[in-house]
């Protein structure tokens, strides 16, 4: 009895030491400023995560330097940070210190398998590396065609809405169905929808469509966090699964639910197209993607990688949903703000719709990845909305080791002296504030703030250029950089174009009377205010151009 009591106690005394030792021990971050904490349980997370936190968002870039302390869960001390030269050194210069943190590998890989948003290190780069030539601009050049006949899908269906006038159509959720579908038969070599109104989703849409709504949760945010990192490798799958099968929670049902959709789809795709390998180039030519889709080349590079270079089963499978679910929510989030930024500026959709015209015209019909890339204003309008509206404000990293680092703008220490490096501790979760870096005022200017396309048709200000920011697309961190930096960034900004061209070709998009707030669920979504509807809402008046 004794030994059990000795035992009870250390586990008692253990968790309470996990919980509370980020109080009792002195952090290097202590003398930086930062929000008063809510509360103990939460920190200030109640008010950095919620639906509708973009007023809390302004409030610290316009009261904080441009580094600051959050208090998290439970009074962990964390740094959230869009300084320059902090940013070079988390994405690149000390990007294998600055890592993923267990919390998000964990779940991505319970979700997705072992693909690239599960693994980290050697296992990450052997995997990019292989992908890597798929999402090269030859690669892209093949792409447009499935991307045209995918967007004249849309376009019909839009069509046949409003062939007796304008009408009011909700575009959130056609885009969120043609960005699927565009990933689907460009990345898979399949097709889950036909585009048609009223076709019942296929059961992956279904599933990745609710994925994040259901972990968005409270309750499971914490378990996400707390739980899930410290539990997920204990004993074999099918133990784990069995705790979650008499647990009852309908939330984890509904989690494992859909995350047996996704994996069940993916091995059904993978095992096809191994099939269609086996008997050679004229099976794979008769799918859907026709062998030029990523996993079908994907595939066939695999086959002839060395044994050290190759990826295993699980790997391949892993890419599937990692790279639809990757490509489904952030895309239609971009889509979907463009076209409601179109319908609040009718001269800029003016503008747009003559370039658009006057190149097709010019090209006689649909154009060519080289001409539809480089449309001066259409890059312009997407290039301001993924500045001012990343469908990803924030992204997060975990000091793997102890480490310091530089600031670019030194900031005043709660003791009023000049810091102008911090010294991170092991384990200590850094923030970065992708949107804050994007519309920082000291790079961008007085006008950081207003969506003006017309900035990216002269030269950026110097202070951008000097900035050396280490995003890989237009001195945004939008996609982010470095090793982890979004591969298919160039894939979604050509989905993006043709989908864009082919609508405001054909369309004039006006604001309904529905009010719409952006909320930040993760992914930024729009919502009619006062609405009951859980799924994204953008409700917009279409008519013939």
């Amino acid at each position: 009895m004794g030994l059990f009591a000795a035992l009870g106690l250390f586990a008692v005394s253990w968790i309470a030491w996990k919980l509370l030792r980020h109080r009792l021990l002195p952090s290097p971050l202590n003398n930086i400023p930062g929000p008063a904490s809510v509360s103990f349980l939460g920190g200030v997370y109640s008010k950095l995560f919620n639906n509708d936190a973009w007023e809390f968002h302004k409030y610290l870039y316009q009261t904080f330097d441009n580094t600051l302390l959050i208090e998290g869960i439970l009074g962990e001390k964390e740094l959230f940070t869009y300084d320059p030269k902090a940013l070079h050194h988390i994405f690149v210069k000390d990007q294998n210190v600055f890592e993923e943190s267990d919390q998000f590998i964990h779940v991505n890989t319970l979700l997705f398998g072992p693909g690239l948003l599960g693994t980290l290190g050697e296992q990450h780069r052997k995997q990019r590396k292989m992908l890597n030539p798929v999402f090269s601009i030859a690669h892209m050049r093949e792409m447009v065609p499935i991307f045209y006949s995918i967007g004249y899908k849309l376009r019909n269906a839009f069509l046949n809405k409003i062939q007796n006038g304008p009408q009011e159509i909700e575009v959130v959720s056609w885009m969120t169905r043609t960005a699927l579908e565009l990933i689907c038969q460009s990345g898979l070599g399949t097709s889950f929808d036909t585009l048609v109104d009223d076709t019942p989703p296929h059961p992956y849409a279904t599933s990745a469509k609710t994925l994040i709504p259901t972990l968005s949760g409270p309750a499971m945010r914490y378990v996400t966090a707390f739980l899930l990192p410290r539990v997920s490798q204990i004993g074999p799958a099918s133990f784990r699964r069995w705790v979650v099968n008499i647990f009852p929670w309908k939330t984890a049902h509904d989690v494992r639910d859909i995350i047996d959709v996704l994996h069940n789809t993916s091995v059904e795709i993978f095992e096809s197209k191994m099939a269609a390998l086996a008997q050679g180039d004229k099976a794979l030519a008769d799918q859907i993607g026709q062998g030029k889709d990523i996993m079908s080349i994907l595939m066939r590079a695999n086959m002839s990688a060395s044994t050290e270079e190759s990826l295993s089963r699980d790997e391949l499978i892993g890419q599937m949903s990692s790279l639809m679910f990757a490509a489904m929510d952030t895309t239609s989030s971009a889509l979907a703000r463009l076209l409601h930024l179109l319908s609040l500026n009718q001269d800029v959709q003016d503008k747009l719709r003559q370039e658009i015209n006057e190149a097709r015209e010019a090209e006689g019909g649909d154009l060519p990845y080289d001409i539809i890339a480089h449309l001066p204003y259409l890059d312009a309008i997407c290039r301001e909305t993924l500045r001012l509206y990343p469908p990803l404000p924030l992204a997060r990293r975990v000091a793997r080791q102890d480490t310091i680092l530089p600031l670019t703008t030194p900031i005043k220490g709660r003791d009023g002296k000049e810091i102008r490096e911090v010294a991170v501790h092991k384990g200590t979760k850094v923030i970065i504030g992708i949107m804050a870096s994007n519309i920082n005022p000291k790079l961008w200017g007085p006008d950081a703030n207003e969506w003006k396309p017309e900035r990216w048709l002269s030269s950026l200000p110097e202070e951008v250029i000097a900035a050396h920011l280490p995003g890989v697309y237009s001195n945004l961190m939008t996609f982010i950089g470095g090793s982890r930096a979004c591969i298919g960034f160039k894939f979604s900004q050509l989905e993006m174009k043709v989908i864009l061209s082919l609508l405001v070709q054909s369309f004039r998009f006006s604001p309904s009377k529905a009010e719409i707030a952006w909320q930040t669920t993760g992914i930024v979504v729009p919502k009619v205010v006062g609405s009951d509807a859980k799924a994204p809402q953008l409700p917009l008046v279409v008519a013939r151009a």
